[in-house]
């Protein structure tokens, strides 16, 4: 192990020496816990890559770090520390370090004035009265302004002038949010439900919780309803109330203006109508990625780098003074989404096409022998009353569909159509093709869709892809009437693309695992990390081995450490560190280039290896029983030889197969290779040569 010292350019070799301790393990009383225990609850709530984690018991714990380069100490590190921060002046008078020495002073003198206003709002803060507080937050506010107005007059070098103002741009909102909060000044923005008034009467109050549409689409009218209240006991004058678009491009009209001051306690509601312009961006990532092979996004809209997403398109802000001083509060416009058994949940106004339209599977290959394939189109209609249009295939060159188009018609927003197309090749060459589905309404055409990313407690946003189909031509032998089982794991869409290449697959549900006769399947399939979220087929995995035993074939795909338990008919260890690896371009050898798995009904060979994507694999098997035949080797530079990535044995009648191939991008991605290769897992037990050799045994 070593480090570079980024510095001075030295290294470090092994394991540094501890230079400071962070107690993760100490008790917040404000918090009623420790560090820890906060930060290893929002770990739990983590939902890409683990299931949960425990919350570990009160006790202390230090997390030790090494200080091994730094630009304020040079080549003198200290030997210990007590914050990450020690020899860096964070305080606010630390600011005026950003000018030349020769004007610090001058610069630090006003900083420190306003520290000093900091110190004195946090006396005066009192829980229950937080108003206390809000002469100096006001004046807190004003004198950061007047910094920042003296620094842009100045002489300051750019540089200087962009880092300090950079600074106190941040405290200047902190100072507005903080004056808001102890005023309790707020604003909530949602859109009005078409074609409803606002409820009058003793449930008046309980308007926002009327469910309304979650996107607007260009050229549709929006009505917001803008709520302001005074919760504090501070009267405020009302200065001005606006609702604006992100591209600036919006028209709003309000139905009545607010009052010039808002008493203690008050509260009042007004109308902004508005349109959606015809050119409005639509509520995307500014950032994409074409393939999974490019290692980098493209930035579609530089304007929001360093931001999370695109900002949500409405946002509503109101325009206050206190004492003199003015200050803002602004929403987000929300929509109501009512969830059974949660009720009305608020989420933040997103544009989107009037016409969302997908294609399922989203890649695959197309065998040389021009079978065909069926598409899935899914279309969703955002359009705020009855949509009616036409969906059709853009074709290679002779190939045809059926239907060559297909109408449809919906009655509302939020209404979906799912249209199926049979694609019928023609002359079909060992090259990649594209099919994409355009679907058109009002005289526009639509070529892609999304779908919302969202999960209990997080904001949704949406996911767009093209509406297109990528494959490539393969020569590809599929077994007639092949019938697959698949037990679906997590994260994949094998089966359809597997249906596409000639493949009967029926999904098996955990009654199908417990009772179903698994005899008329010439293979059953266990995706990926099955056995760490399906309990089902741990409870029924005995069920599988009498279905090898009796001359079936189970292709295991890549599993995680749950499968580390004996699930197999012999031995087989994929350990919670089971290797990965990650060079898509890594050297795939053939250990046995005539073993009869290799060679029916696709002869493999090394070449089914190339153009890979991400990776060639996740969990390769770390030992097995010598039962077990391992056909492939391939490694990462300076990895250890890596065999166990597909394994097959005998067992009874029937074979057992492990793969730890990602076979899950490759055939989504339409791999060729990887078809063929999986093709020979699935088909195993109507290989000619085990046929013929159980016949002998007889």
């Amino acid at each position: 192990m070593r480090f570079k010292n980024y510095v001075t350019g030295s290294w470090i070799e092994g394991v540094p020496s501890k230079t400071l301790d962070i107690p993760e393990g100490e008790y917040n009383a404000l918090f009623g816990r420790s560090y820890l225990s906060v930060a290893r609850e929002g770990l739990a709530n983590q939902k890409s890559q683990n299931d949960g984690v425990g919350i570990p018991l009160p006790a202390q714990f230090n997390s030790p770090y090494h200080l091994y380069a730094s630009r304020v100490n040079g080549d003198t590190l200290p030997a210990t520390e007590k914050t990450f921060f020690d020899g860096i002046d964070i305080s606010l008078s630390g600011i005026a370090d950003y000018a030349p020495v020769a004007d610090r002073a001058a610069w630090r003198k006003g900083l420190e004035e306003l520290q000093q206003i900091v110190s004195e709002a946090t006396e005066k803060y009192s829980a229950a009265n937080p108003s206390q507080s809000a002469a100096a937050l006001a004046r807190g506010l004003e004198k950061t302004r007047t910094l920042q107005n003296e620094i842009k007059r100045g002489s300051l070098p750019e540089s200087a002038k962009y880092d300090m103002l950079h600074e106190l741009s941040i405290k200047e909102d902190q100072f507005n949010d903080a004056l808001s909060q102890s005023l309790g000044v707020m604003l909530i923005a949602s859109v009005n439900p078409v074609g409803e008034k606002p409820r009058m009467g003793p449930f008046g109050e309980l308007r926002g919780n009327t469910p309304t549409y979650q996107v607007a689409i260009p050229g549709q009218p929006v009505s917001v309803n803008v709520h302001i209240a005074n919760q504090g006991t501070q009267n405020v004058a009302i200065d001005d109330l606006s609702v604006f678009g992100d591209s600036g491009d919006w028209k709003w009209a309000a139905t009545s203006k607010p009052a010039a001051s808002m008493n203690a306690g008050q509260a009042d509601d007004l109308t902004v109508e508005g349109v959606v312009p015809d050119n409005e961006p639509i509520t995307k990532p500014y950032f994409s990625r074409p393939t999974l092979e490019q290692s980098y996004y493209n930035l579609d809209n530089p304007a929001y780098l360093g931001l999370p997403t695109m900002p949500y398109p409405v946002t509503a802000r109101l325009k206050y003074s206190f004492q003199g001083v003015q200050a803002s509060v602004t929403g987000t416009v929300q929509t109501t989404h009512r969830i059974n058994g949660i009720g009305p949940v608020p989420e933040p106004l997103m544009i989107a096409p009037a016409i969302s339209v997908l294609v399922s599977p989203e890649a695959g290959v197309i065998p040389s022998n021009n079978a065909k394939l069926t598409l899935k189109v899914t279309l969703r209609s955002n359009v705020k009353g009855p949509a009616e249009g036409e969906v059709a295939l853009n074709l290679p060159e002779g190939w045809t569909s059926s239907p060559r188009a297909a109408s449809f018609s919906t009655a509302r927003d939020g209404d979906e159509k799912n249209l199926s197309f049979d694609v019928t090749p023609k002359n079909v060459k060992l090259k990649p093709y594209t099919i994409t589905a355009v679907a058109k309404y009002a005289g526009n055409e639509y070529k892609e869709g999304f779908t919302t990313i969202t999960w209990p407690g997080l904001r949704p946003y949406p996911s767009y892809r093209p509406a297109t189909y990528r494959t490539t031509g393969v020569d590809l032998k599929t077994p007639a009437d092949l019938k697959v089982g698949y037990i679906m794991g997590t994260g994949e869409d094998v089966p359809a693309s597997l249906s596409d290449a000639g493949v009967r697959v029926t999904q098996l549900s955990a009654g199908d695992l417990a009772t179903a006769n698994l005899s008329g399947f010439d293979a059953v399939v266990i995706g990926i990390r099955a056995y760490a979220n399906r309990p089902d087929l741990r409870a029924n995995n005995n069920r599988l081995l009498e279905y090898v035993n009796n001359g079936g074939t189970v292709v295991v795909e890549y599993q995680t450490n749950e499968y580390d338990h004996n699930y197999g008919p012999y031995a087989i260890s994929v350990p919670a560190d089971a290797e990965k690896v990650v060079d898509e371009t890594s050297t795939a050898t053939i250990l046995d280039s005539a073993d009869p798995l290799l060679n029916w009904p696709n002869k493999i060979t090394s070449a089914d290896f190339n153009n890979w994507v991400e990776e060639r694999g996740h969990g390769f098997a770390r030992a097995w029983d010598p039962k077990f035949t391992a056909l492939t080797e391939m490694h990462d530079d300076g990895q250890d030889v890596q065999k166990g990535g597909l394994l097959y044995a005998k067992y009874g009648k029937g074979q057992y197969i492990y793969t730890s191939f990602a076979f899950l991008r490759q055939i989504l991605e339409g791999v060729p290779g990887s078809f063929r290769i999986y093709m020979n897992l699935i088909s195993a037990s109507r290989n000619p040569a085990w046929k013929t050799s159980l016949a002998a045994t007889k």
